[in-house]
Protein backbone atom coordinates (compact mmCIF):
# COMPACT_ATOMS: atom_id res chain seq x y z
CA UNK A 1 0.00 0.00 0.00
CA UNK A 2 0.74 3.37 -1.44
CA UNK A 3 1.43 5.89 1.66
CA UNK A 4 0.51 9.70 0.77
CA UNK A 5 1.18 12.93 3.24
CA UNK A 6 -0.80 15.26 2.66
CA UNK A 7 0.46 18.94 4.20
CA UNK A 8 -2.01 21.05 6.17
CA UNK A 9 0.09 24.28 5.80
CA UNK A 10 0.03 27.04 8.41
CA UNK A 11 -1.74 30.46 7.89
CA UNK A 12 -2.91 31.27 4.28
CA UNK A 13 -3.92 28.28 2.36
CA UNK A 14 -6.03 26.90 -0.48
CA UNK A 15 -8.45 24.27 1.36
CA UNK A 16 -9.95 22.85 -2.07
CA UNK A 17 -5.98 21.84 -2.34
CA UNK A 18 -5.81 19.82 0.80
CA UNK A 19 -9.39 17.94 0.31
CA UNK A 20 -9.08 18.00 -3.63
CA UNK A 21 -5.78 15.39 -2.96
CA UNK A 22 -7.53 13.90 -0.34
CA UNK A 23 -10.59 13.19 -2.05
CA UNK A 24 -9.23 12.39 -5.80
CA UNK A 25 -6.67 9.43 -4.11
CA UNK A 26 -9.73 7.77 -1.89
CA UNK A 27 -11.84 7.51 -4.74
CA UNK A 28 -9.27 5.12 -6.16
CA UNK A 29 -9.85 2.88 -2.89
CA UNK A 30 -13.22 3.45 -3.54
CA UNK A 31 -13.02 2.22 -7.30
CA UNK A 32 -11.34 -0.63 -6.01
CA UNK A 33 -13.49 -1.41 -3.47
CA UNK A 34 -16.23 -1.82 -5.79
CA UNK A 35 -14.38 -4.39 -7.63
CA UNK A 36 -13.63 -6.28 -4.81
CA UNK A 37 -10.22 -5.23 -4.63
CA UNK A 38 -7.73 -3.90 -1.42
CA UNK A 39 -7.25 -0.09 -1.14
CA UNK A 40 -3.96 0.90 -2.83
CA UNK A 41 -3.66 4.00 -0.81
CA UNK A 42 -3.10 5.25 2.86
CA UNK A 43 -3.84 8.73 2.61
CA UNK A 44 -3.05 10.92 5.95
CA UNK A 45 -3.48 14.39 6.53
CA UNK A 46 -0.17 15.91 7.77
CA UNK A 47 0.10 19.12 10.04
CA UNK A 48 2.82 21.17 11.87
CA UNK A 49 -0.16 21.12 14.69
CA UNK A 50 -3.40 18.75 15.96
CA UNK A 51 -5.36 21.32 14.78
CA UNK A 52 -4.89 24.24 12.21
CA UNK A 53 -7.29 26.86 11.78
CA UNK A 54 -8.35 28.12 8.36
CA UNK A 55 -9.76 31.20 6.57
CA UNK A 56 -9.81 33.40 9.66
CA UNK A 57 -10.61 30.60 11.44
CA UNK A 58 -13.98 29.69 9.35
CA UNK A 59 -12.59 26.19 8.60
CA UNK A 60 -10.77 23.89 10.98
CA UNK A 61 -8.84 20.78 9.56
CA UNK A 62 -7.31 18.32 12.59
CA UNK A 63 -4.84 16.77 10.48
CA UNK A 64 -4.26 12.78 11.29
CA UNK A 65 -0.82 13.18 12.89
CA UNK A 66 2.10 15.74 12.96
CA UNK A 67 5.41 15.45 11.07
CA UNK A 68 7.32 13.92 14.10
CA UNK A 69 4.78 11.26 13.45
CA UNK A 70 5.93 10.17 10.17
CA UNK A 71 9.53 8.57 9.80
CA UNK A 72 8.53 7.33 6.37
CA UNK A 73 6.10 7.97 3.39
CA UNK A 74 6.12 7.25 -0.37
CA UNK A 75 4.70 10.81 -1.45
CA UNK A 76 4.30 14.04 0.01
CA UNK A 77 1.96 16.44 -1.58
CA UNK A 78 3.11 20.69 -0.93
CA UNK A 79 -0.76 21.99 -0.61
CA UNK A 80 -0.99 25.45 -1.97
CA UNK A 81 0.09 28.12 0.45
CA UNK A 82 -1.53 31.75 -0.25
CA UNK A 83 -0.59 35.25 0.95
CA UNK A 84 2.63 37.00 1.41
CA UNK A 85 5.30 34.32 0.47
CA UNK A 86 8.09 35.45 2.72
CA UNK A 87 5.05 34.85 5.79
CA UNK A 88 4.02 31.58 4.41
CA UNK A 89 7.48 30.10 4.20
CA UNK A 90 8.32 31.57 7.51
CA UNK A 91 4.97 29.94 8.78
CA UNK A 92 6.24 26.95 7.60
CA UNK A 93 9.80 26.35 7.69
CA UNK A 94 9.49 23.20 10.11
CA UNK A 95 8.00 21.49 6.65
CA UNK A 96 11.42 22.09 5.42
CA UNK A 97 13.42 19.64 7.22
CA UNK A 98 11.01 16.85 7.11
CA UNK A 99 9.85 16.86 3.29
CA UNK A 100 13.96 16.86 2.98
CA UNK A 101 14.31 13.78 5.45
CA UNK A 102 10.95 12.32 3.40
CA UNK A 103 12.94 12.59 0.06
CA UNK A 104 16.07 11.19 1.18
CA UNK A 105 14.24 8.15 2.51
CA UNK A 106 12.60 7.60 -0.81
CA UNK A 107 9.59 9.53 -1.04
CA UNK A 108 8.11 11.34 -3.94
CA UNK A 109 7.40 15.22 -3.63
CA UNK A 110 4.53 17.08 -5.51
CA UNK A 111 3.75 20.37 -4.89
CA UNK A 112 0.28 21.88 -6.05
CA UNK A 113 -0.07 25.37 -7.54
CA UNK A 114 2.04 27.93 -4.86
CA UNK A 115 2.81 24.92 -3.26
CA UNK A 116 5.69 25.76 -5.21
CA UNK A 117 7.32 28.43 -3.19
CA UNK A 118 7.44 25.73 -0.17
CA UNK A 119 8.74 22.94 -2.41
CA UNK A 120 11.66 25.13 -3.51
CA UNK A 121 12.57 26.39 -0.24
CA UNK A 122 13.76 22.97 0.65
CA UNK A 123 16.56 23.07 -2.31
CA UNK A 124 14.63 19.58 -4.01
CA UNK A 125 14.28 22.09 -6.78
CA UNK A 126 16.96 23.60 -7.53
CA UNK A 127 18.78 22.57 -10.89
CA UNK A 128 15.42 20.90 -11.74
CA UNK A 129 11.89 22.44 -14.02
CA UNK A 130 9.30 23.58 -12.19
CA UNK A 131 6.55 25.31 -12.47
CA UNK A 132 3.94 27.73 -10.27
CA UNK A 133 0.95 29.84 -10.83
CA UNK A 134 1.60 32.27 -13.68
CA UNK A 135 0.70 34.88 -11.15
CA UNK A 136 3.68 34.28 -9.15
CA UNK A 137 6.40 34.27 -12.16
CA UNK A 138 8.90 37.22 -11.48
CA UNK A 139 8.65 36.38 -7.71
CA UNK A 140 9.60 32.47 -7.77
CA UNK A 141 12.04 33.70 -10.21
CA UNK A 142 13.54 35.89 -8.14
CA UNK A 143 13.38 33.80 -5.10
CA UNK A 144 14.73 30.61 -6.34
CA UNK A 145 16.68 31.17 -9.33
CA UNK A 146 18.45 28.36 -9.32
CA UNK A 147 15.13 26.29 -10.31
CA UNK A 148 14.74 25.75 -13.99
CA UNK A 149 11.27 27.61 -14.13
CA UNK A 150 8.28 26.83 -16.80
CA UNK A 151 5.76 29.53 -16.72
CA UNK A 152 3.80 28.14 -19.49
CA UNK A 153 3.66 23.92 -17.76
CA UNK A 154 0.53 22.63 -15.90
CA UNK A 155 3.05 19.52 -15.10
CA UNK A 156 6.40 19.28 -14.15
CA UNK A 157 8.18 15.83 -13.49
CA UNK A 158 11.57 15.24 -12.83
CA UNK A 159 13.68 12.99 -10.49
CA UNK A 160 11.16 12.30 -7.78
CA UNK A 161 9.55 16.03 -7.88
CA UNK A 162 6.55 17.06 -9.18
CA UNK A 163 4.84 20.72 -9.70
CA UNK A 164 1.80 22.23 -10.98
CA UNK A 165 0.68 25.25 -12.20
CA UNK A 166 -2.13 27.53 -11.08
CA UNK A 167 -5.29 27.51 -8.83
CA UNK A 168 -7.56 23.96 -10.18
CA UNK A 169 -4.87 22.80 -12.27
CA UNK A 170 -3.47 20.59 -9.87
CA UNK A 171 -6.18 18.36 -10.55
CA UNK A 172 -4.38 17.62 -13.78
CA UNK A 173 -1.37 16.85 -11.86
CA UNK A 174 -3.42 14.50 -9.27
CA UNK A 175 -4.49 12.49 -12.42
CA UNK A 176 -1.41 12.76 -13.67
CA UNK A 177 -0.12 11.11 -10.74
CA UNK A 178 -3.02 8.59 -10.24
CA UNK A 179 -2.26 7.37 -14.13
CA UNK A 180 1.64 6.78 -13.43
CA UNK A 181 0.53 4.61 -10.03
CA UNK A 182 -2.69 3.16 -10.85
CA UNK A 183 -2.59 3.16 -14.68
CA UNK A 184 -4.49 5.22 -17.80
CA UNK A 185 -7.82 3.12 -17.51
CA UNK A 186 -8.31 4.25 -13.45
CA UNK A 187 -7.27 8.03 -14.75
CA UNK A 188 -9.57 7.94 -16.93
CA UNK A 189 -12.45 6.91 -14.69
CA UNK A 190 -11.21 9.15 -11.90
CA UNK A 191 -11.27 12.43 -14.90
CA UNK A 192 -14.84 11.17 -15.79
CA UNK A 193 -16.09 11.31 -12.09
CA UNK A 194 -14.37 15.08 -10.92
CA UNK A 195 -15.06 15.93 -14.60
CA UNK A 196 -11.23 17.04 -15.25
CA UNK A 197 -10.03 17.56 -18.59
CA UNK A 198 -7.24 15.24 -19.06
CA UNK A 199 -4.39 15.50 -20.80
CA UNK A 200 -3.96 19.52 -20.35
CA UNK A 201 -0.11 20.70 -19.90
CA UNK A 202 -0.33 24.24 -20.49
CA UNK A 203 -1.36 26.92 -18.51
CA UNK A 204 -0.62 29.58 -21.34
CA UNK A 205 -3.79 30.47 -22.55
CA UNK A 206 -4.72 31.68 -19.08
CA UNK A 207 -1.91 33.67 -18.55
CA UNK A 208 -2.61 37.87 -18.42
CA UNK A 209 0.60 39.56 -19.11
CA UNK A 210 1.42 42.30 -16.95
CA UNK A 211 3.94 44.99 -17.89
CA UNK A 212 6.75 44.22 -15.32
CA UNK A 213 7.34 47.78 -14.40
CA UNK A 214 8.31 47.48 -10.27
CA UNK A 215 11.88 46.87 -11.20
CA UNK A 216 12.69 50.78 -10.41
CA UNK A 217 14.63 51.81 -13.91
CA UNK A 218 12.58 54.71 -14.68
CA UNK A 219 14.26 54.62 -18.29
CA UNK A 220 13.39 51.67 -19.18
CA UNK A 221 9.75 52.23 -17.92
CA UNK A 222 9.54 54.92 -20.28
CA UNK A 223 10.66 52.72 -23.02
CA UNK A 224 7.69 50.40 -21.91
CA UNK A 225 5.59 53.14 -21.88
CA UNK A 226 6.40 53.75 -25.41
CA UNK A 227 5.77 50.52 -26.52
CA UNK A 228 2.15 50.32 -24.83
CA UNK A 229 1.26 53.34 -26.31
CA UNK A 230 2.52 52.48 -29.96
CA UNK A 231 2.70 48.78 -30.70
CA UNK A 232 0.15 48.65 -33.47
CA UNK A 233 2.73 50.42 -35.18
CA UNK A 234 6.19 49.50 -36.85
CA UNK A 235 7.93 49.59 -34.07
CA UNK A 236 12.41 48.83 -34.76
CA UNK A 237 14.86 48.54 -31.35
CA UNK A 238 16.66 51.67 -32.61
CA UNK A 239 13.21 53.74 -31.90
CA UNK A 240 13.07 52.63 -28.75
CA UNK A 241 16.69 53.55 -27.91
CA UNK A 242 16.23 56.88 -29.14
CA UNK A 243 13.56 57.62 -27.30
CA UNK A 244 15.28 57.32 -23.94
CA UNK A 245 18.49 58.00 -25.26
CA UNK A 246 20.56 55.30 -24.68
CA UNK A 247 22.88 53.11 -27.15
CA UNK A 248 21.31 50.23 -29.05
CA UNK A 249 23.45 47.75 -26.59
CA UNK A 250 23.20 49.39 -23.68
CA UNK A 251 18.99 49.59 -23.78
CA UNK A 252 18.85 45.73 -24.91
CA UNK A 253 21.18 45.15 -21.98
CA UNK A 254 18.77 47.31 -19.34
CA UNK A 255 15.81 46.00 -21.06
CA UNK A 256 16.42 42.40 -20.54
CA UNK A 257 18.23 43.25 -17.13
CA UNK A 258 14.55 44.99 -15.60
CA UNK A 259 11.56 43.34 -17.19
CA UNK A 260 13.25 39.66 -18.45
CA UNK A 261 12.39 39.99 -22.10
CA UNK A 262 14.34 41.75 -24.82
CA UNK A 263 12.53 44.66 -26.44
CA UNK A 264 11.26 42.33 -29.22
CA UNK A 265 9.94 40.03 -27.05
CA UNK A 266 8.39 42.57 -25.03
CA UNK A 267 6.38 44.03 -28.28
CA UNK A 268 5.56 40.68 -29.03
CA UNK A 269 3.51 39.79 -25.48
CA UNK A 270 2.26 43.38 -25.55
CA UNK A 271 0.74 42.61 -28.90
CA UNK A 272 -0.62 39.45 -28.11
CA UNK A 273 -2.43 40.60 -24.89
CA UNK A 274 -4.15 43.10 -26.67
CA UNK A 275 -4.82 40.77 -29.25
CA UNK A 276 -6.44 38.30 -26.63
CA UNK A 277 -8.44 40.76 -25.30
CA UNK A 278 -9.90 41.80 -28.67
CA UNK A 279 -10.95 38.53 -29.66
CA UNK A 280 -12.68 38.20 -26.19
CA UNK A 281 -14.28 41.05 -26.36
CA UNK A 282 -15.45 41.80 -29.78
CA UNK A 283 -16.63 40.56 -33.02
CA UNK A 284 -13.91 41.29 -35.26
CA UNK A 285 -12.69 38.52 -37.02
CA UNK A 286 -8.74 37.00 -36.61
CA UNK A 287 -7.05 39.37 -39.63
CA UNK A 288 -8.97 42.02 -38.28
CA UNK A 289 -7.32 41.54 -35.03
CA UNK A 290 -3.86 40.96 -36.65
CA UNK A 291 -3.92 44.41 -38.36
CA UNK A 292 -5.07 45.99 -35.03
CA UNK A 293 -2.39 45.01 -32.99
CA UNK A 294 0.77 45.61 -35.43
CA UNK A 295 0.79 42.41 -38.05
CA UNK A 296 0.39 41.84 -41.56
CA UNK A 297 1.75 38.19 -41.83
CA UNK A 298 -0.94 36.16 -40.69
CA UNK A 299 1.93 33.00 -40.09
CA UNK A 300 4.17 35.27 -37.99
CA UNK A 301 0.75 36.45 -36.17
CA UNK A 302 -0.58 32.63 -35.41
CA UNK A 303 2.66 31.07 -34.75
CA UNK A 304 3.55 33.99 -31.67
CA UNK A 305 -0.11 34.00 -30.90
CA UNK A 306 0.31 30.07 -30.21
CA UNK A 307 3.70 30.50 -28.74
CA UNK A 308 2.83 32.75 -25.97
CA UNK A 309 -0.84 31.12 -25.35
CA UNK A 310 -0.61 27.81 -26.27
CA UNK A 311 -3.54 27.57 -28.74
CA UNK A 312 -4.15 29.42 -32.25
CA UNK A 313 -6.51 32.82 -32.25
CA UNK A 314 -9.28 31.09 -33.91
CA UNK A 315 -9.26 28.74 -31.16
CA UNK A 316 -8.50 31.21 -28.40
CA UNK A 317 -12.05 33.41 -29.72
CA UNK A 318 -13.75 30.15 -29.93
CA UNK A 319 -13.57 29.39 -26.47
CA UNK A 320 -13.47 32.80 -24.84
CA UNK A 321 -15.64 35.10 -27.58
CA UNK A 322 -19.07 35.59 -25.57
CA UNK A 323 -20.28 36.55 -29.39
CA UNK A 324 -18.87 32.96 -30.82
CA UNK A 325 -21.63 31.03 -31.90
CA UNK A 326 -19.98 27.78 -30.53
CA UNK A 327 -20.00 29.00 -27.30
CA UNK A 328 -23.10 30.96 -26.75
CA UNK A 329 -24.53 27.67 -28.44
CA UNK A 330 -23.72 25.44 -26.33
CA UNK A 331 -24.97 26.77 -23.11
CA UNK A 332 -28.22 26.63 -21.98
CA UNK A 333 -29.61 29.34 -19.26
CA UNK A 334 -32.43 28.25 -17.13
CA UNK A 335 -34.47 30.41 -15.05
CA UNK A 336 -37.39 30.59 -12.54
Amino acid sequence: MKHISVIVPEGPVVLSSIVGTFKLFGQVNNFLAAQGLPPCYKIQLVGLNHETRLYEGLFTINPHVTIDQVKKTDLVVVTTIMGDMQESLALNKDFVPWINDMYRGGAEVASLCMGAFLLADTGLLDGKRATTHWIGTQQFQDMFPNVLFQQDKIITDEKGTYTSGGAFSFLNLLIYLIEKYNGRDMAILSSKLFEIDIDRYNQSEFVIFEAQKGHGDDTIQKAQDYIESNFSNSITIDQMADVVSLSRRNFIRRFKAATQNTPYEYVQRVRVEAAKKSLERTTQNVSEVMMEVGYSDSKAFRGVFRKLTGCSPVEYKMKYNKYSSKVSGSIEVITN
